[in-house]
């Protein structure tokens, strides 16, 4: 998907951006976000990381403020934004039901694709409690998953100055352990029984910073990713095609990525 005009889109999902943080991959954030014209915009959690900034008293800088100048465009230009707050800026969802300059804020939405499947949208915190016990950061502590997004950081920098591609130190680890598999496993799972007994057709969510399309059991199961490891987002076309981009292309090239199927369906 290549060209020089705005992507359109009938809906799109991002989330885990973490502004105010600085594993927050901002410039490449703000490239996608000047590239796209959206009907629908959804916010699905940890759009401000509040931990970081409550506990390093960060400030927002040029980037992070051009980050939501370009959502304000979005919305003023007419573009829905829903705002649906994770676990990092969970003192936003005591506005839910309100409005937050244009964003309308609300705890989760349901979702009707243009093919008329319903799907659940829902950053995807309100499941810890079924899926805990295993991942990266409950195994060696936030301090090493922290430890490790500054490497992450650090070598993507030696790497853009080297003329190479972004490339996800954090996600690697991830992929390498078997408590942290075993944890995405366990949290798609616990996302797609919940869609299910409210009998939708799939579930739309983010959370844990890994992106990933696929059909289990007649369910669709869509992570967009996040801003500080995958660098992507979902996508809805206007026949209600879903699709994941990936945004790691410095200058930024969005490229569809094949969906990994549960089942021999297409999302």
């Amino acid at each position: 998907m290549r060209s020089t005009e705005p992507y359109d889109l009938r809906t799109l999902f991002i989330s885990d951006l973490h502004l105010g943080s600085p594993n927050c991959q901002v410039q490449p954030l703000i490239r996608f976000l000047s590239q796209i014209r959206v009907q629908q915009l959804y916010l699905v959690g940890d759009v401000f990381d509040l931990w970081w900034i409550t506990r390093a008293r960060a400030r927002f800088g040029r980037d992070e403020q051009r980050v939501v100048q370009l959502l304000d465009q979005l919305s003023r230009a007419g573009t829905e934004v829903i705002y649906i707050p994770g676990n990092h800026d969970e003192p936003i969802r005591g506005w839910c039901g309100r409005l937050l300059a244009h964003w309308k804020i609300r705890r989760r939405v349901i979702h009707q694709l243009a093919d008329g499947r319903r799907m659940l949208v829902t950053h995807g915190d309100e499941f810890d409690a079924q899926v805990r016990l295993g991942g990266l950061k409950e195994n060696f502590g936030e301090w090493l998953y922290d430890l490790i997004l500054s490497a992450n950081r650090w070598a993507n920098q030696l790497r853009t100055a080297a003329g190479l591609r972004y490339w996800s130190l954090a996600a690697f680890l991830k992929r390498k352990s078997h408590a942290a598999e075993a944890f995405i496993t366990r949290f798609r799972a616990a996302t797609l029984a919940d869609a299910k007994r409210r009998g939708l057709d799939g579930v739309i969510c983010g959370h844990v910073h890994r992106a990933d399309l696929r059909v289990v059991d007649g369910l669709v199961y869509a992570n967009d990713g996040d801003w500080v490891e995958s660098l992507t987002a979902l996508t809805e076309d206007h026949a209600g095609r879903l699709a994941l981009v990936d945004c790691t292309e410095l200058p930024l090239v969005m490229q569809e990525l094949a969906p990994r199927y549960g089942s021999e369906q297409a999302a």
